[in-house]
Parts: structure tokens; C-alpha cells; sequence
């Protein structure tokens, strides 16, 4: 079987499963020694690790050897966060999976809003058509990649995010691909409205008020993303250890 057709089994299950969100390849290890039945890469992380912004800031050649040693050193299944894609064409964007499939990538996410200069809503049918020839053009190549689609209007604090988010999914859902990941939602009414009006996978990500794990279960979540708090989180500590080094005078904060 292949890594794309146990990624895309995943997405199948009654469990919803945990994605552990990488920013290297020790990362990668760490979750897969843990028991994580597929990794990712965080976009935000992983530009942050290198001493970039988020927003497709990272070079695609970066994000390209990356994953390559991810593949070559781990035996979960990996997918990539390609934000926009590294292009405004579908050729393009067709180009840079084709790239990443051929290191062994499973899936990847591509997102409706463009980062630059201010993150921004892509207008519906414009999208609606890049995610159609996308979609084609990866069958026409016979390259399987999951291909799962982030809406943001819950990332961007719309007063109508639940109504946007369910009018771009009943858009996106016969272009060809995979899934839906809707980064930002917390509500267990509104979580449980978007997985009952769409037939795809749905993906939600950590934020603070996000319910437990069986919960959402119960609500038909398939997929649970760490995004790049977990990163994050091991940012803070390790600058604080940094600090009470310098604070002591000696290497006890290491060891206490």
C-alpha cells in the first residue's frame, strides 16, 4: 500500500487522528517515536525555524529538502503545507507537487486566502477553478497526492465565518479533492455544522478553546492539527532555560 492511500485511509476512520506538526527532521522523529500515524509540516514553524515569516516566505527549494529528508528518515506518512501553492497558475502549483510527490510526499494543503500584502480572501471561483485544474492535471499526470483545502474565514475573524465557511466548501468539494481544513474554528455547534454539510474529511486545528479529542470524535472531526503551537511552546521554554542560565551562573536550570 502506499503512503497516499494510508493517508487518505486515515481520513476514513470512526477516530479522528492526531497530526503531529513538524519544523524539522528531528521533529519528524519525535512524533513518529511517539506513536503519530502521519506527520506535517506547520508552515509558520517551519519558516520560523529558518528565520522566516510566515506567508510562503520560506523558499520552495528549502521546503523541498526538507521534506526529502523527512521521507528519506521516517516511515509514517507525510504531508506538506504549501500555503498558496509557490505559484498563481495551476501549472505551477502542479509542478511543485509533482516535485514533492516524487520525494515521497503523501498530501499537501493549499488555502484560499493569499498572504501578501495582508492575508486576504482568493475570489470563490477563481479558486474554485484553480482547485478543478489542479485537481485534473495531477489525474492526467496519474500523480496521487491528498489534497486537503484550508478556508480561512474562521482564521480571519469573519462575523459570518460559519456561513462563508459552508458556502466556499459546497464550492470546493466537487473540484477533486480530498479534504477540508478549517484552522480557527472552536465551537462544537459550529464544527458539528460543517462536518454535516459536506461529504469530505474535516481537518480543525489546536487553539485554545477547541474541544477534547472524543468530543471531537462525536462531532466526525477526522483529522486534529497541532499547527505551529507546539513549536511554539518549546520556543518560549527554551528561551526562558536560556535565560535562568544566565540568571544562575551555571548549567542547574538544565537539570533541575
Amino acid at each position: 500500500m502506499s503512503t497516499f492511500e494510508t493517508f487518505s485511509q486515515l481520513h476514513q476512520q470512526t477516530e479522528p487522528f492526531l497530526l503531529g506538526n513538524i519544523w524539522d527532521v528531528n521533529s519528524a522523529h519525535i512524533f513518529e517515536a511517539a506513536g503519530y500515524k502521519a506527520i506535517g509540516t506547520s508552515s509558520h514553524a517551519l519558516a520560523t525555524a529558518f528565520g522566516y515569516d510566515d506567508g510562503e516566505n520560506l523558499p520552495f527549494d528549502t521546503l523541498l529538502r526538507v521534506a526529502k529528508r523527512v521521507v528519506a528518515t521516517v516511515k509514517v506518512p507525510f504531508t506538506v503545507d504549501m500555503e498558496g501553492g509557490y505559484s498563481d497558475t495551476a501549472e505551477g502549483i502542479i509542478e511543485h507537487i509533482k516535485m514533492l510527490h516524487e520525494a515521497g510526499v503523501a498530501g499537501i494543503n493549499l488555502e484560499d486566502t493569499r498572504a501578501k500584502p495582508s492575508r486576504r480572501f482568493r475570489p470563490v471561483d477563481e479558486f474554485k477553478q484553480l482547485l478543478t485544474e489542479i485537481a485534473d492535471g495531477l489525474e492526467q499526470k496519474n500523480i496521487k497526492m491528498f489534497l486537503n483545502v484550508r478556508t480561512d474565514a474562521f482564521l480571519l475573524g469573519l462575523p459570518n465565518a460559519l456561513d462563508e465557511t459552508i458556502s466556499r466548501i459546497n464550492i470546493y468539494e466537487n473540484t477533486g479533492i480530498h479534504g477540508i481544513f478549517v484552522p480557527g474554528v472552536a465551537r462544537a455547534e459550529d464544527i458539528n455544522t460543517i462536518t454535516r454539510e459536506t461529504i469530505l474529511p474535516v481537518n480543525v486545528m489546536c487553539v485554545p478553546a477547541l474541544p477534547d479529542f472524543n468530543s471531537l470524535k462525536s462531532l466526525n472531526v477526522k483529522r486534529i492539527s497541532m499547527g505551529p503551537f507546539l513549536f511554539n511552546k518549546i520556543s518560549a521554554q527554551t528561551g526562558t532555560l536560556a535565560k535562568n542560565i544566565i540568571e544562575a551562573q551555571n548549567f542547574a536550570p538544565l537539570f533541575s
